[in-house]
């Protein structure tokens, strides 16, 4: 606790023990998946793949560790490397910072998240429930794992879904911003070059209507380096720059998808969280999502035109005493009839469609965020949440919870629940909100009723 104020980490990290991992998975799959420590001394996940459309097998290296999009290296914290494996340490640096419980996302499934095999993404994702449950079930009421969905099969994707929450008990589970297709233009360059199929696809809505009707949380969670497209992230090669710009941009990106889709109007129920991504873009994100709305779709008239005559008439007071008026004003009618023309091409089927992006979205975007649908998240050093409230209003105190990143490279542990409380003078409503009320709100009653509190 904090200044008796309940504190939960709402994405925490769990580093894998493969040693006991592997053991998880069903036999015929365990020699697909393998360590290695490749040419720079670092150690990587070999996944003996399988191009689904060719049958072609694929070796695949995680996280991806050369060229645009490269992917993480030296990835483990001094202060928590031992603690994201054993989870007694964990909890000694949980008492000794004040951090009540830990929602736990892998990091081994980050790599998992675009397998293409539907056959082995399946089985990479029930054996990793299977572990992580079994992992935390001794530290019920401080950690919660999350359970892993494959966005590769839909129908056993549901499946895990209940399995996770009804069996295993888990309070929430977590999906991959976008599963990786092949690019139009460069079919045999995939899994390379590829495209995002948006978590908002249509093909989709089976799993998130699943997730509405069983009132579990979605975290969407990704991460550079793993073939995920990653927007700018694929313009690097470096692993700094595609650090900072690839959570980033897919969240941007799959929270965009999910709100123009109508994904939040038709699962008004359904509450998701864009991690491992800051929140201090979303002031600019949530202008952009009004404007384009209000400009674009609630007061868009495509048919405005340029009149002719009052073309013509500036642009003879533009030019008057032009020796070559005559010749200005047949030139100016041959370019004003060259636009006519081609705007009397014959119509093309779906016109509407092309004028009138996203018309079933009838209400300002910021409503979503109001209802309480979306969640971001802030790790302890952010500035962002102290800002948030100003930029955003009042809904700006209810969207951010509170991310140490335990385990991960640039998480931070020391004061890491200091840090948060002290970015400025918070009143205690708000920042009970930041390092928990959000939490809770996003995670729901499952997290509420399973949680262990502290004496305040």
């Amino acid at each position: 606790m904090y200044d008796g104020l309940l504190v939960i980490d709402a994405d925490a990290h769990k580093m894998e023990n493969p040693v006991v991992f592997f053991d998880y998975l069903d036999a015929p799959y365990r020699d697909r998946l393998a360590s290695r420590t490749d040419r720079y001394g670092q150690p990587r996940l070999v996944v003996r793949d399988r191009d689904p459309r060719t049958g072609a097998e694929l070796e695949r290296v995680f996280p991806q560790p050369d060229g645009p999009g490269k992917g993480a290296f030296a990835a483990i914290h001094p202060e928590t490397a031992i603690g994201g494996v054993f989870n007694r340490i964990r909890l000694e640096h949980m008492e000794r910072e004040g951090v009540d419980a830990q929602v736990l996302y892998g990091s081994m499934t980050l790599s998992f998240e675009s397998i293409l095999d539907p056959e082995l993404a399946v089985a990479c994702m029930r054996a990793y429930n299977d572990y992580i449950a079994d992992d935390c079930r001794p530290y019920a009421g401080r950690l919660f794992p999350v359970g892993y969905l494959s966005l590769a099969d839909v129908g056993e994707a549901m499946k895990e879904l209940r399995r996770c929450v009804l069996d295993l008990g888990m309070i929430g589970v977590h999906a991959p911003p976008s599963l990786p297709v092949p690019h139009p233009a460069a079919p045999d360059a995939f899994p390379m070059v590829r495209l995002p199929k948006h978590l908002s696809h249509p093909d989709f809505h089976p799993l998130l209507a699943a997730a509405a009707e069983l009132d579990v949380a979605l975290g969407v969670h990704g991460s550079p380096g793993v073939y995920l497209p990653s927007g700018v992230a694929e313009q690097v090669d470096t692993f700094i720059l595609s650090h900072i710009f690839g959570h980033r941009n897919q969240m941007q990106m799959a929270l965009a998808a999910c709100v123009f889709d109508g994904v939040f109007d038709r699962f008004p129920t359904l509450r998701m969280g864009f991690l491992e991504a800051g929140c201090g873009w979303l002031p600019d994100l949530v202008h952009a999502f009004h404007e384009h709305w209000e400009k674009r779709i609630r007061d868009f008239h495509p048919g405005t035109r340029i009149s002719f005559t009052e073309f013509m008439r500036e642009l003879v007071r533009e030019r008057r005493g032009d020796d070559g008026r005559l010749h200005l004003l047949a030139k100016a009618r041959g370019v004003y009839d060259l636009l006519v023309h081609a705007e009397r091409e014959r119509p093309a089927a779906g016109r509407d469609d092309f004028l009138y992006e996203y018309r079933g979205l009838s209400h300002d975007p910021t409503d979503f965020f109001r209802r309480g649908q979306i969640f971001a998240s802030f790790e302890s050093d952010d500035p962002a949440p102290a800002y948030l409230r100003e930029a955003l209003g009042a809904m700006g105190e209810d969207v951010a919870c509170f991310s140490a990143d335990y385990g991960h490279w640039d998480g931070v542990l020391t004061d890491c629940v200091r840090n948060v409380a002290r970015q400025r003078e918070y009143a205690p409503e708000h920042l009970a909100k930041l390092l928990a009320g959000n939490c809770l709100r996003f995670y729901g009653r499952r997290l509420e009723a399973a949680l262990k509190r502290p004496a305040a």
